[in-house]
Order: structure tokens, then sequence, then C-alpha cells
């Protein structure tokens, strides 16, 4: 969590964006669990005033990550090329089912007995996580992206856009139409297939550690999925992706495959060109017929 080590990170990613922002264009949204965690263990150790609720922490990591998003990145693309980071706003419903059930992992990773007493300190609810336990707050549906118009605006324009940043700042109405933040984190991979599908994105690529969507992971019955109907997916192969990690990255693709027609792909970011010609990662479509698979060792 050292801003050396975030900045390493993101110099590794922007070495893969800027050709794909040469040729195309981009949009760039990104997660923001382990930052909005670590700040809000920073804001609960000072107790001279009250801790900011996750909406404020979400904005502040949009900015933080966008800034060295944009400045890595415009390093790397010519300076003529535009760059903006934007921060998001993404509306959720007050009465969404997440809210009794928090289930999306922030921060670091902690031993039960250090999970039981921040439990008791701070009301803060944990999961597993592996050995040891997380932090988790809830996470709603995106339900509508407020800057969705400024954003056409700007790739219009030919600008490359960081935004809907750790999912968006979770936002709602109350009576009155009065908008205000919600204390919850949005999941970066549904606000990211709800914006590539408001923006009539040709494809939608996420990126991450796997180099594809697994099946019997960690077992002798490993097998990657080279293609998938998204409805076929979802429907026998649900129950093999954990809930915190690759499960929502599926539904996000089933979802963009079903509503738009048009390709997601998963995979690792080290093959993100690859996965932009199709070569690479899981690719989930609706032209695709069953579940493809091979055999992987990783």
């Amino acid at each position: 969590m050292t801003m050396e080590n975030q900045r390493e990170n993101i110099r590794l990613a922007c070495d893969r964006l800027a050709p794909i922002g040469q040729q195309h264009e981009l949009i760039i949204s990104h997660g923001n669990g382990p930052q909005i965690g670590l700040l809000a263990l920073a804001e609960a150790a000072y107790g001279q005033v009250p801790a900011s609720p996750l909406d404020v922490l979400g904005a502040e990591t949009q900015g933080m990550i966008g800034y060295l998003i944009e400045q890595e990145l415009g390093n790397r693309l010519p300076f003529e090329r535009p760059l903006a980071s934007l921060l998001t706003m993404i509306e959720v419903d007050p009465d969404d089912p997440a809210f009794t059930d928090p289930s999306k992992p922030i921060g670091p990773l902690y031993s039960k007995s250090e999970a039981d007493t921040l439990a008791a300190e701070r009301g803060w609810a944990f999961k597993p996580d592996g050995a040891s336990m997380r932090r988790v707050v809830p996470s709603p549906v995106p339900q509508r992206i407020f800057e969705r118009r400024p954003i056409r605006w700007l790739l219009e324009r030919g600008c490359v856009v960081i935004c809907a940043g750790g999912g968006g700042i979770p936002t709602a109405y109350r009576p009155g139409r009065e908008l205000v933040g919600v204390e919850a984190v949005i999941d970066k991979d549904r606000a990211s297939a709800l914006l590539a599908r408001d923006i009539d994105a040709d494809i939608l690529i996420m990126a991450t550690d796997a180099p594809a969507v697994l099946i019997g992971f960690g077992t002798p019955r490993q097998r990657a999925i080279v293609e998938a109907d998204p409805e076929v997916l979802l429907a026998e192969y649900e129950t093999e992706f954990a809930a915190g990690s690759m499960l929502p990255k599926v539904i996000a693709a089933c979802d963009f495959a079903k509503e738009t027609g048009q390709p997601a792909v998963i995979g690792a970011l080290a093959d993100i060109d690859a996965m932009l010609a199709g070569t690479a990662g899981t690719r989930v479509a609706a032209s695709v017929t069953g579940v493809t698979f091979t055999h992987s060792d990783a």
C-alpha cells in the first residue's frame, strides 16, 4: 500500500494501455478496495472528528488513482492526446438488499482476533478471505451513471477518459429528489459494465491477474474457459466462482454481452492487446454456443 508500489503497478498497467489508447477510443475504470480501506482506517484513527462516509472516501480515491493513471499514461501517449479523470457519481437503490448483507471486501487482511476487536470497537462487518478476515461493506447494484453525457462528450473529442473509479461514488435520492451520498462501495465490474453499455462500447475488457476465467481453481480438474455463451455460463457454472473476486466479473461480462450483443473479455493485464484481438482470455458473447474449455496450469 505504499505510494511507490501503487505507482509502479500503475506504470505496468499503463505500459499495456498506452498502445491501445494510440489506436482506439479508450475508457479506463479501476478498483479502489485497498485504497478506500486504508483511508477508512486513517479516518477511524483520528478520533477528534467523525470519520468521513464511504462515498466521500470513494471520491478521494477516484481523484488519487485517476491522477496517477493520467500522469503515467500521459508519459506514454503523444502530448497532443488529451486525458481526463472524471469524478463519477452512480445512483443506487436505497432499498437494495445489499444494505442488509454487506459483501464488498475493502482494506487489508486481519486475523480472526483482530477482526473481532475491530467489529466490537467500530461496528464493522467482516467475512473470511482465504485464511484471514476482511472488512465488508454493502455493494448495491449500480442503476445510473450521472456523468454519462460528459463522458460521451470527452470521447467525441478524442479524449482518453478515466472514470467510474472504484465502482463510482454511490449516491441515492431522498424524498424530494435530493441527491445524497450512500455508505457503500459499488462493485467496479458491475459499474464498468453499465458504463460500457451506456456509451455503446464495442468491447468490455476486464484486466486482472488471472489469464482467464477458471473452473476447478487449484484442483486437478482446473480448466480455463476460452469462450462462453452468457446464459450457459451463469446457469451451469456460477457456483464455481468466488463471490469476492471472479464472480462479479463473470456477472458483469454476461450482463454486458446479453444486453448489447457485444463481447466482454476477462483475462490478464499482460494479455490486454491479445484480448482485444480475440486470442487470449475468456470471451463472453451472445454469438457463442455453449462453453469451450482448455486445460490450464495457471
